[in-house]
Parts: C-alpha cells; sequence; structure tokens
C-alpha cells in the first residue's frame, strides 16, 4: 500500500505546523519522520491517519492511488501505535490484542475460533506466546509496547503509523526494541510510517528518513543518504555530532584564520561569510606535522568508555573546542594526555553559505 501526501498545510490558530508538506512511501517502506519536538512530524503523522485534517483547500492524502482526505479514521483501515501503550489494563494480553477484531460489527466480526487462531499467530509474532493470560501492569515496558503493536496488526491495517513507539522506554530496552521491529518489518512488509526525535533511531530501523524542520520537510533519503550527504545545514547539525568553523568566503577558498578549504561556489558566494562542518570522526590527529592542511591545539580532555575514544581539542588560538573522534587502537598509538599539543586534519568537511551548500 503506498501513501502519498500532496502539498499538505495545516494551521493551528496562527501556528503553521506544516507548510505545504509533499511525501510519498513505497508500498511496504518503513519511514521515519525525523525532527525536533515542533516540527509537525506527529501532525503529519495524524493526518495520514485521519486523526486531524489538512486546512481547508489543502493537499490530498492518497492511499495505493485512492485519495482518503475525505475518510474518517476508521475507514482508511490503519493501524496506530501510541508512544505510552494505551492498553485496557482490566484486560489480559490476549483480549487486549483480541480487541479491535471483538467490537467489529456482527456481519464483519470473525468467529470466536477464528479470533483465536489471529491472537496465537499475533501472539507467536511478537513473541509473547506465554503472556496471553497477564495484565499489562505484569509487563515490563517494552513488552507492553510489543502486545501494543500486535494489537494494531490483529485488524489487518493497510498502514502502519507509529508515534515515537519507544519513546517511554529506557535505552537499552530501546535499543532492543528498535533491533526486534526492524526484523519485524522484514517478515511482514506492511508499509509503515513511524516518528520520532532520535537520530540514531530513524537511521538504524528505516528504509528511508524525511528529516522535518519548522512545517516542513528539509530532505528526504536512505539513511545514507540523509547522513552522508546532508541537503541543509539544519540536516547536518540534527544528525549527529558536528564541529563548526566559522570562515569567509575569498576567491573560491573558505578562509578559517590561517587554513584555507577550496570550495566550489556561484560568484555571488564570493566575500560571504561561510560555515565549514566537519563530523568528529571526520577529523585526524597526530603528535607531529604531516601534511598540508594541519593546525595546533591542545587537548583539553578525553573521554574512554566505549568502543570510540572521544577527544576534546582546544584551537590555538582559543576560539572553540573540537570534538574528535578516535578508533581506541589510534589513542594508545598516539598516548595522549590532557595538556599534550596535537596536530589535527579535516578529512572531510561540507561548507554551506546563507540557505545552499556548496
Amino acid at each position: 500500500m503506498s501513501i502519498e501526501v500532496r502539498d499538505v498545510h495545516k494551521t493551528f490558530g496562527t501556528f503553521a505546523a506544516l507548510k505545504g508538506v509533499s511525501l510519498k512511501i513505497q508500498s511496504g517502506e518503513l519511514m521515519a519522520l525525523l525532527g525536533p519536538s515542533g516540527s509537525g512530524k506527529t501532525t503529519l503523522l495524524r493526518i495520514i491517519a485521519g486523526l486531524e485534517t489538512p486546512d481547508d483547500g489543502s493537499g490530498d492524502i492518497l492511499f495505493h492511488g485512492e485519495n482518503v482526505a475525505a475518510l474518517r479514521a476508521a475507514a482508511r483501515h490503519v493501524g496506530f501505535v501510541f508512544q505510552h501503550y494505551a492498553l485496557f489494563r482490566h484486560m489480559t494480553v490476549f483480549e487486549n490484542i483480541a480487541f479491535g477484531l471483538r467490537v467489529r460489527p456482527r456481519r464483519n466480526r470473525p468467529s470466536n475460533d477464528a479470533i483465536r487462531g489471529k491472537v496465537a499467530s499475533l501472539l507467536k509474532l511478537v513473541q509473547l506466546e506465554n503472556f496471553a493470560g497477564r495484565y499489562p501492569s505484569q509487563l515490563s515496558g517494552g513488552q507492553r509496547q510489543r502486545v501494543a503493536l500486535a494489537r494494531a496488526l490483529a485488524v489487518e491495517p493497510r498502514v502502519l503509523l507509529l508515534d515515537e513507539p519507544f519513546g517511554s522506554l529506557d535505552a537499552k530496552v530501546r535499543k532492543e526494541l528498535r533491533a526486534w521491529i526492524r526484523r519485524l518489518h522484514d517478515e511482514i512488509h506492511i508499509t509503515s510510517v513511524f516518528v520520532t526525535h532520535d537520530q540514531d533511531e530513524a537511521l538504524e530501523v528505516a528504509d528511508r528518513v524525511a528529516v522535518m524542520n519548522e512545517g516542513a520537510i528539509e530532505q528526504i533519503g536512505t539513511p545514507e543518504e540523509v547522513y552522508d550527504q546532508p541537503a541543509s545545514a539544519f540536516v547536518y547539525q540534527f544528525l549527529g555530532n558536528v564541529n563548526i568553523f566559522e570562515g569567509r568566503i575569498r576567491n573560491g577558498r573558505l578562509r578559517i584564520g590561517c587554513l584555507e578549504l577550496p570550495v566550489s561556489s556561484p560568484e555571488s558566494a564570493d566575500n560571504q561569510p561561510a560555515r565549514a562542518y566537519v563530523r568528529p570522526h571526520d577529523i585526524e590527529l597526530a603528535r607531529i606535522v604531516a601534511g598540508e592542511g594541519v593546525r595546533r591545539g591542545t587537548v583539553q580532555h578525553i573521554h574512554t568508555a566505549g568502543p570510540i575514544v572521544r577527544v576534546g581539542v582546544r584551537t590555538f588560538d582559543g576560539s572553540q573546542t573540537i570534538e574528535v573522534e578516535i578508533a581506541r587502537e589510534k589513542h594508545q598509538e598516539l598516548d595522549l594526555r590532557v595538556g599534550n599539543v596535537v596536530y589535527y586534519r579535516m578529512r572531510h568537511s561540507q561548507i554551506f553559505v546563507e540557505d545552499y551548500s556548496i
């Protein structure tokens, strides 16, 4: 089931939550709507679900080519999973999952045997076969979220929508559920859209990511595309850690103090202020000067917990502290200590001038 959103606007009073958003989601795809609070991602999800309506005269919502903008949520046949589970506390796991089937009109309601068979298969799918008789209060947060997902799947939705499904869970459970839901999606191949503000979550789970900011989509692409080829300064900063170097374009080069970086820019960008964005892992460290484009700094702090060592380096002119990520083996080789003089070089950077990249 493909989904297409065409030029959708949504305002609440004087606040523009969505500003002409258009988005195509392929059949069987797992799409992440990623952005900070207030970016419009949940509003967009609710409009797809039919829980909110676009502004009058605004764009269309198409499911497999059919415009469903005028249909109520129940008529769109979507499954919705909320952040806080919304399970019925007085019902067992079995009855929570069966609820959507039992409340169907009599003419469309499956038999009791069919319901039992359906629930049993879903319990197996979400790996909770032995929990059918328990109540939500007897489950962990991760188990409750899997029950909520099974309940959404029980009615055989055309589309599965998830609103920050891991938001109320602790970090370890979130990580486990991310891997689990990716495996589940690979098994059932239902078109799915999930909202998150966690970039690691989106990049690990989704087939494609739509990065949203202030009611608009900044970029759509695979996790690799949005991370390695960010279309805007916002995307670069939002997806992972980044060092920012202030400079000015002169004669096709960005000058940052005594350092110059080559750029390919329109003539109108000449003599304008610009910024170079550099990921911490794209900076090389050395104890001696080696090669061109090397700058000197002083080690300010070292964080060695985990597989990657994070080093804070104060620039020689004292203008900023940059973050550098190196492998533990490299750290041992350099034998770094706080106060050491080091030399750093940028392996890769991306330069942005105003609203366009160069």
